[in-house]
């Protein structure tokens, strides 16, 4: 089926950003509820959701499963799939993770740029990988279908993830260091565990993940999609564009401060631009999704690629991680 899939944003959400969704065709958005939230504050964000789909219900739904993907489809919606961006809302009890994944949460990063409970954050100085809770925790994922992200987390973490993990993991938005070396983005290494283990890679829209910046030309950005898949693999990779459009800078502050500092930490930004940077032009806002498509054509995908490229390949990776774990057996033994 032909669909278009972005595996993460954090807009300013609104009845504009919903309707952009349908201008650009989405079909299906993995959304961020919480960054530094508590199991509470993260509660309080689904019920803001709620909210949303009870007010716009000709544009957007929950989903919950690959097939709701392929509902939003066929009624012309945008399904709204629930993640974390840090494992705050689980605190320290794994027996949250059943729970979170009833209430629909399908992506849980294991750690968001600092040591969690559970991996380290791909700022810290030493990575001694997978913490004993962090272990648990994936094996509990597994079990329920909750995918395991691991964006925002270090190296030797990462590789250790895509190898414990019984089902294949995500890094839902980052690109390659390769292509541009920011501390976000993944060494080759790194993608090879995640591809080699059947997991998926997003390529992300966010300036400080792409060369020359907000700056970057469409073609730039598909002729390393082009380059990265030639090297790994069409398959494993798709769009996760990170989009954080209307948020004003405070909501970055927050992204990178939460509640573990005093002080100011400006990420992948600097003293001198603090806040979020401008997109690149040929990519604003989700009604730019088609131009994504005729730029990958551009640079020789043909048009299975560029169909699986812009969401046949989250949508399989959807089909076989979201149920419980004897399916997703089943599906890697039918590979």
């Amino acid at each position: 089926m032909t669909c278009r899939i972005d595996a993460l944003q954090y807009a300013n959400w609104s009845e504009k950003v919903f309707r952009q969704m349908r201008a650009g065709g989405l079909d299906a958005v993995h959304v961020t509820i919480a960054y530094h939230e508590t199991f509470r504050e993260a509660v309080a964000n689904v019920e803001r959701w709620n909210r949303w789909f009870e007010r716009f219900p000709e544009l957007i739904f929950q989903g919950f499963t690959g097939d709701d993907v392929r509902r939003a489809r066929a009624e012309g919606r945008t399904a709204i799939f629930l993640g974390f961006q840090n494992p705050s809302p689980i605190e320290d009890d794994i027996g949250l993770v059943e729970v979170w994944h009833r209430l629909g949460a399908r992506f849980m990063q294991l750690s968001y740029n600092n040591q969690s409970l559970l991996a380290t954050g791909c700022y810290e100085a030493e990575d001694p990988g997978l913490t004993r809770m962090g272990r648990e925790v994936i094996a509990e994922m597994n079990r329920v279908g909750m995918v395991v992200d691991m964006s925002h987390s270090a190296d030797r973490s990462t590789i250790e993830a895509a190898e414990l993990s019984e089902r294949p993991i995500a890094v839902t938005h980052a690109n390659p260091h390769a292509w541009h070396p920011a501390l976000r983005n993944k060494r080759d290494a790194v993608i090879r565990a995640v591809t080699e283990n059947g997991g998926m890679m997003g390529f992300s829209l966010y300036p400080h993940h792409l060369k020359d910046g907000s700056a970057c030309t469409l073609g730039s950005f598909c002729e390393m999609v082009a380059r990265t898949a030639e090297r790994f693999g069409v398959r494993h990779f798709g769009i996760g564009s990170d989009l954080c459009q209307d948020q004003p800078d405070s909501v970055v502050d927050w992204m990178r401060t939460g509640r573990w500092t005093r002080g100011a930490d400006y990420g992948e930004g600097s003293a001198a631009a603090p806040g979020f940077p401008p997109q690149p032009a040929f990519f604003r806002d989700n009604r730019d999704f088609p131009g994504l498509a005729e730029g990958l054509r551009a640079v020789g995908f043909d048009a299975e690629e560029v169909a699986a490229l812009m969401g046949g390949n989250w949508l399989a990776f959807f089909d076989a991680s979201f149920g419980p774990r004897a399916a997703a057996r089943e599906v890697r033994a039918a590979e």
